[in-house]
């Protein structure tokens, strides 16, 4: 039992980690070996064709007809905007922009679980909106306008918070489907569709890619995008949520933002700033104070149906 469970802890922290590193890794293959969207195509193109793989070797399950209205919602929220969204984002800005700002999904899902599903919002959360928005918008107003690989980091700090509502929206959405369907059935189907929709925005820059001169720096980082980020993070995950109380599991999101900023510090992708280190703070205050459980409440079902909202949060597929 105790096994178990270090085992599903180590699960949790490689999935944070590979999350994490992902802001570097995926921002240096850009755009000198592979443009955004071009890297988009990849990685969704791949993972269709894993999923596809690994659904050959589990339960079949067919999607019911009135599903796919909100199958194609989720693929366009979850795999097209969010995704175009953030790499065209990091292809612009800093691998620390991008750590702090995607993890603002949880204040977006919040704000957008209110809006839509008519919830409460209390003071401590509304506080916490205020503080996360006001860091996001530190990061866009007062950053620079070129640093090195960064050439409009405004502008990719502002696609970075379009990438976490669309990717909120996602999460509200995909939450009936989820509870219906295995995850290898929907991502395949998900991916699928996402193929699709992206292939006239994306196909263009992946037909430039020039193949036969990759260099093995390029070539493991866009393995890692495609095989690290969108299947083994969720496969880690599954493991990880199969052993793990919800609210353990929903800590780990914490992570991410501190593994990409350690990293991309260590090998010179990015600088630590006085704003980038006020702005993160105040992001992070704010996803912490929307995240907390009230104290109040004692009913494990309804415990057990947000923190498994919270803990998708980090599972940016």
């Amino acid at each position: 039992m105790q096994r178990n469970r270090i085992l599903a802890i180590l699960a949790a922290v490689g999935a944070s980690a590979i999350y994490g590193l992902n802001h570097t890794v995926a921002k240096g293959v850009m755009p000198e070996y592979i443009g955004a969207f071009g890297l988009v195509f990849m990685r969704v193109a791949g993972a269709a064709a894993i999923f596809w793989i690994l659904s050959l070797f589990t339960p079949k399950e067919k999607i019911e007809r009135k599903d796919w209205g909100r199958l194609l919602l989720c693929a366009l929220t979850g795999m097209v905007l969010n995704m175009l969204f953030f790499f065209k984002g990091l292809s612009l800005s800093t691998p620390i922009n991008s750590s702090v700002i995607v993890t603002l999904s949880p204040v977006f899902v919040l704000m957008l679980s209110a809006i839509i599903l008519k919830e409460k919002i209390t003071k401590l959360k509304s506080v916490g909106i205020a503080l996360g928005m006001a860091g996001a918008l530190a990061l866009v107003l007062f950053s620079s306008e070129a640093v090195g690989s960064a050439p409009n980091i405004p502008l990719g700090n502002t696609l970075f918070l379009v990438n976490a509502i669309s990717f909120g929206v996602y999460l509200i959405v995909s939450k009936p489907l989820t509870a219906k369907y295995s995850p290898v059935t929907l991502l395949k189907w998900l991916f699928t569709i996402a193929v699709v929709i992206n292939f006239p925005i994306t196909i263009s820059e992946f037909s430039a890619v020039e193949w036969a001169t990759l260099p093995f720096d390029a070539i493991w980082r866009m393995l890692f995008v495609v095989i690290g980020v969108t299947v083994l993070t969720n496969l880690l995950n599954i493991y990880a949520l199969k052993r793990l109380k919800a609210s353990t599991l929903g800590a780990f999101m914490y992570l991410q933002p501190l593994i990409g900023i350690v990293y991309a510090v260590s090998i010179g992708a990015d600088t630590l700033t006085t704003i980038k280190l006020t702005a993160g703070g105040l992001v992070f205050l704010g996803v912490y104070l929307v995240s907390k459980k009230p104290k109040s409440q004692k009913s494990p079902k309804k415990v057990g149906k947000r923190q498994r909202l919270k803990i998708a949060l980090g599972q940016r597929v």
